[in-house]
């Protein structure tokens, strides 16, 4: 159990929520910070659906390291991710299909995101499965941290509220808020927002962190 647990396998837990996370870091994943982070539900469930393909596919590909052949491993890639696309997909449509909607394509672009295709390549076939999926859900997890916190920002001050999977819209900022004159940012909905709130966030977190300052 030790050995399971043990520094390296907490470490790859835990680097992408932070000193190696996937968008603020590695910069990776940016088309679907900007597309599904108008609301907080589609950016939680869309967080959860990649969980769930990239910590399997790695062990899936991880598992199959020694028999795949060097040139179809993209293709026996992207067959893998495909087959798991397709259950997740067709599970948000048996059991939140009104979210499902709101995904629209997003759930299928997961097959391409390019966070996925390169802990594939860079990390399963090269590790044991364990240690694959502990990578697999650290990056995932790092990934879905960023999206969730883009959306919080962007629906509370586009909406003065938050929607959250199974509990509905609540209302965040107070009516008194609004009989004082305040007024929603309708700018904070629109796809250029996420991009700066992104940006902001790479800038607080490498001015913060003394690691990403030296490295650059």
């Amino acid at each position: 159990m030790s050995e399971l647990f043990s520094k390296k396998n907490i470490k790859l837990l835990t680097a992408p929520l932070n000193d190696d996370n996937p968008i603020t870091v590695q910069v990776l994943g940016i088309c679907s910070a900007l597309a599904v982070t108008v609301k907080v539900e589609p950016a939680i469930v869309l967080s959860i659906s990649v969980v769930a393909v990239l910590a399997f596919a790695n062990v899936i590909i991880s598992m199959l390291r020694n028999t795949i052949p060097s040139r179809i491993r993209i293709i026996v890639q992207l067959v893998v991710i495909a087959a798991l696309v397709i259950l997740v997909d067709q599970v948000l449509k048996a059991y939140a299909y009104d979210v499902s909607k709101q995904l629209s394509v997003f759930v299928g672009l997961i097959i391409t995101n390019c966070i996925i295709m390169g802990r594939l390549e860079a990390f399963a076939l090269a590790n044991k499965p364990w240690a694959s999926f502990l990578d697999g859900i650290g990056n995932a997890a790092g990934y879905g941290i960023i999206l969730v916190i883009v959306a919080v920002i962007r629906e509370l001050f586009g909406a003065g509220s938050i929607t959250l999977p199974g509990t509905g819209t609540m209302q965040i900022i107070p009516d008194s808020f609004y009989e004082f004159g305040y007024v929603n940012n309708g700018l904070m909905i629109l796809p250029p927002m996420a991009l700066i709130v992104v940006g902001l966030i790479i800038w607080f977190q490498r001015g913060k962190n003394k690691k990403l300052i030296e490295a650059n």
